[in-house]
């Protein structure tokens, strides 16, 4: 018996040294903007020469821009890059299905504490922080030709003024993306709650109002100047002469108007009467770590990810790409402070709610209601059929969140 036993563990022995010891990965893969690959390749390089003690950890850094980062983390979690940029719209989906690790502690109250309070919330999800923020300039805001515009303060002057001069005004009414910048213009709401899983439990809705019913009656009558123009791409518009559009189009809006380059901050707008100052959505760039198997390795990321938010690294990023930053220290900096287009996003945002989480239906939904605008639907119902039309829209809204 003894004999046979010996046997045994002489065999366990050869199986268990046959078997090689588990192997820590020592790889690391960041997915980030083709725009600026070369960028965070660098600013890698230089947080690794920091910190020798990751210095057997391989990392390569991939062109997989913010919009298809989500779906593709989605598809397949384990081929995901671990550290990745996502808009902040994407943040719902990406903890409902488990694609994000909450920050610690520490480094959640650094962002708090060092970013602007609309990146912050942007990055949260019920009471927990899940993403880094990156940017602070993903809104809308109008560029115009300051040889056609006299008065970019009024949203009826500059239409007067395309109208008269044979140009062009563009706005994309028929997303919810900038639609809203009537209602909530107006004083109306939409937004949503969502729990920790990222699960819709409520939607925040007024828009079958009198407010309502002003908003849409402004949206109706700009469809109807010759001078609009559904679009928000300054690289797809001809004969420009304003054009509500964003922070990423801004070296576009350069080329195209020359010398006549202006931009400015939404213009008001008749609501009943009265001068209404146009609102809309404050957008993030923000970077999640996915959650790790290895503590060493999920190390790795959390300092990786504050190093690549931090504003020093958003400072740098402004000055080779041109984002604009969340940081708050990053947002005085000098160069920041005297770039024209987000000195305009700047004076909006004060107008703006952050962009929350929104079901994809909303999207479609909000798509539908511009397109009967724009195909003059609605040119000639009065207020109660205005007011009906709102009340549909609402309550599929709150369907949504059932």
């Amino acid at each position: 018996m003894k004999k046979f036993l010996a046997i045994v563990l002489a065999l366990c022995l050869v199986v268990a040294l046959a078997v090689p010891a588990y192997a820590a990965d020592k790889t690391l893969k960041v997915w980030v903007a083709d725009a600026v690959v070369d960028f965070t390749k660098e600013q890698i390089d230089a947080f690794m020469a920091e910190h020798p003690e990751y210095a057997d950890y391989a990392v390569t850094v991939e062109p997989v821009g913010e919009g298809d980062a989500a779906s593709n983390v989605l598809t397949d979690l384990d081929a995901a890059a671990d550290i990745f940029g996502f808009p902040q719209d994407q943040l719902a989906r990406l903890v409902a299905a488990g694609a994000l690790i909450e920050l610690s502690e520490e480094n959640a109250a650094v962002v708090a504490e060092e970013n602007s309070a609309g990146s912050v919330a942007a990055a949260t999800m019920g009471d927990l922080v899940y993403a880094y923020p990156l940017t602070a300039d993903n809104g809308y805001f109008l560029y115009y030709d300051k040889s056609v515009v006299t008065d970019p303060s009024s949203l009826e002057a500059i239409v007067a003024d395309c109208e008269a001069a044979g140009k062009g005004f563009y706005m994309e009414i028929n997303s919810g993306y900038y639609m809203p910048a009537f209602f909530f213009g107006a004083g109306c709401t939409l937004t949503y709650d969502a729990d920790d899983t990222g699960a819709f439990t409520a939607c925040n809705i007024d828009y079958a109002s009198d407010a309502g019913v002003g908003a849409l009656k402004a949206i109706i009558k700009l469809a109807q100047s010759p001078a609009f123009h559904n679009g928000s791409s300054i690289g797809n518009a001809t004969n420009v002469g304003a054009i509500v559009d964003g922070t990423w189009d801004a070296n576009a809006a350069k080329e195209l108007l020359g010398e006549n380059y202006a931009c400015a901050k939404l213009p008001t707008f008749d609501c009943e009467g009265t001068p209404t100052q146009m609102s809309g959505f404050a957008g993030f760039k923000l970077l999640g770590v996915k959650p790790q198997t290895d503590d060493e390795k999920l190390a790795l990321c959390d300092e990786l990810a504050l190093f690549l938010a931090s504003g020093e690294v958003q400072v740098a990023r402004y000055n080779a790409a041109g984002w604009g930053p969340s940081n708050l220290a990053a947002q005085a900096d000098p160069a920041v402070q005297a770039d024209e287009a987000l000195s305009a996003y700047a004076a909006q945002g004060a107008f703006t709610i952050p962009q929350g989480q929104y079901p994809g239906d909303y999207w479609s939904l909000a798509t539908a209601l511009g397109d009967s605008v724009i195909a003059g639907d609605y040119n000639s119902a009065d207020d109660a059929a205005l007011l009906a039309v709102l009340q549909n829209f609402q309550d599929t809204c709150i369907g949504y969140a059932k």
